[in-house]
């Protein structure tokens, strides 16, 4: 009988300033998901966003071990592969809900030759499987090759065009800035560009990094502005070659 009438007492209310409490974790939980949900693509760029690998540039060299001993000049005459240590890829803007964020796709699967005759390059050719390429987000890759229509157009191209002397490589302790005038096959469409090149000596081979400027619209490429995301209209083309006989 006692049960009972503990039972049907009334409770007494919780203290108010347990109830002022609940009542703002709860506005705050509130907050919070909509927050998330409004502003995922800007919590995404600011605090996840994966860190983007910084440009291919050439590696430091070893200094020589006696600072009065020059390495050995190298015999630039001939015709020189790239090796399969080679590395290339593109570097693209996106505004992502109003918050700027740079892609970087890589793949090392890059082929090519470069021949030289009496200190001039006479021609280059490398090609890059763009099918390969990958970024950190596996989605945007899909739409990547997608859009590059890879199973028709798996590779892009860089050829030179014009000789360029690259004589001052024989006898250079450093990188050698060059300018390389050529064409970049990119979605099956051909365009002129000039790649912006440094390169050094290394061993008994030749290193090469640098840039070639990317226009979408001028290789038939829409750039997408979707919900959330903004891709902007130019990119680089950056590579990382390594050159043996």
């Amino acid at each position: 009988m006692s049960a009972t009438l503990e039972e049907a007492r009334p409770q007494a209310a919780p203290p108010e300033h347990l109830v002022r409490r609940r009542v703002l974790v709860t506005l705050g939980v509130v907050l919070g998901v909509m927050a998330l949900v409004a502003g995922g693509p800007w919590v995404y760029a600011t605090f996840f966003a994966p860190s983007t690998p910084p440009p291919l540039t050439l590696p430091e060299q070893e200094p020589p071990v006696a600072a009065l001993v020059a390495p050995a000049p190298v015999d630039l005459e001939g015709t020189w592969q790239v090796d399969d240590t080679s590395e290339a890829g593109y570097r693209l803007g996106e505004v992502l809900s109003g918050q700027q964020v740079t892609v970087v796709g890589r793949t090392g699967q890059v082929d090519g030759t470069v021949t030289v005759e009496d200190g001039v390059l006479t021609a280059a050719e490398v090609v890059v499987d763009v099918a390969s390429v990958t970024t950190d987000e596996s989605a945007r890759d899909a739409y990547f090759r997608r859009a590059l229509d890879t199973s028709t157009h798996p590779t892009a191209v860089f050829r030179l065009t014009s000789p360029v002397d690259v004589g001052v490589l024989d006898d250079a302790d450093g990188g050698v800035p060059l300018e390389l005038p050529g064409v970049l096959v990119l979605h099956g469409v051909e365009r002129p560009v000039t790649a912006s090149l440094v390169a050094q000596r290394s061993g008994s081979g030749l290193e090469v990094a640098g840039t070639v400027p990317v226009v979408l619209a001028d290789h038939d490429l829409t750039p997408p502005d979707l919900a959330f995301v903004t891709v902007e209209p130019e990119g680089t083309v950056e590579v990382l070659l390594r050159l043996t006989r």
